[in-house]
């Protein structure tokens, strides 16, 4: 899909009222699109409309809960009164869990999947049908991670719901292509965003140190947001099907297929301070 210029196109972004969302929303809207977004975070809301208003594009903007069906179905009828389908189709509210496997309640399971898989699923479910039917074409970006294809033991929740991301979209890109509608998984890396901030921990990782340490780590690697959504526009130009964003991401994509083994090895070095316990790492 051609994304050089947007005027005349609706971009949907789901989790738009920071980060990675908030970014994506402003780079489609400098290019002319109209946006459709929605987040949980109803200042962080505003705060991105009031940005799309300033570009003069049009803005409709909802509190919504991605893993609510009702509230997504309520919000897809409201969205098709005023458009027959969206463009583009980005589903990128998600959430995050610093824990090991056997750290993680049953109820960590079902908030994290709820958010990060069902409600790509929701997007998905929603939103494309009638972009099938229009028979025009367009593009879903589904914001997967690093850890859709290197495995972290510190987020095994989380790990597990960008693998199964990654995954749909691989199926739906082939489902889709008969359709002209491409599908690209994204995959940031390390990025400076508020996740860092707001992310449970649970067990030997539920201590200030090892947030401090986290935050310490995203803010060195200071890769920003907007350097994120200008490579979503290059992915979907190029129709990739999976776009590693950052370097490190990149270079991981890469190991995982070349040296598994080595990449096994860093990331259990990788996990070694918090599995040491803050005693030890501090």
């Amino acid at each position: 899909m051609d994304v050089r210029e947007l005027t005349g196109k609706t971009v949907l972004v789901t989790g738009a009222g920071s980060g990675i969302g908030r970014a994506s929303a402003i780079a489609f809207g400098s290019r002319g699109a109209d946006l459709v977004i929605c987040d949980v975070n109803e200042e962080g809301l505003k705060q991105t409309e009031e940005t799309l208003l300033a570009l003069e594009r049009s803005v409709l903007s909802r509190r919504v809960d991605v893993a609510n069906p009702e509230e997504m179905a309520e919000f897809a009828e409201e969205v098709h009164r005023q458009v027959r389908a969206v463009d583009i189709l980005m589903n990128n509210a998600g959430v995050a869990l610093v824990a090991s496997f056997l750290d993680t309640p049953l109820e960590d399971w079902d908030w994290l999947l709820r958010i990060n898989l069902r409600g790509v699923i929701h997007g998905c479910h929603f939103f494309l049908p009638p972009m099938v039917a229009r028979g025009v074409g367009g593009h879903v970006v589904n914001v997967a991670s690093l850890t859709a294809y290197v495995p972290n033991e510190v987020l095994a929740a989380y790990t597990t719901s960008k693998y199964a991301v990654l995954g749909l979209s691989e199926a739906l890109r082939l489902e889709l292509h008969s359709h002209r509608i491409g599908v690209t998984a994204v995959c940031p890396g390390i990025i400076n965003t508020p996740i860092t901030e707001t992310s449970p921990m649970r067990g030997v990782a539920d201590v200030p140190v090892e947030r401090k340490r986290m935050m310490q780590l995203y803010e060195r690697r200071n890769y920003g947001p907007e350097r994120v959504a200008r490579n979503v526009l290059k992915a979907i130009q190029r129709n990739r099907a999976v776009a590693p964003i950052s370097p490190e991401s990149w270079i991981f994509y890469y190991l995982k297929r070349m040296a598994p083994g080595l990449v096994h090895a860093l990331m259990r070095r990788f996990g070694a301070p918090i599995r040491r316990g803050p005693s030890e790492s501090g």
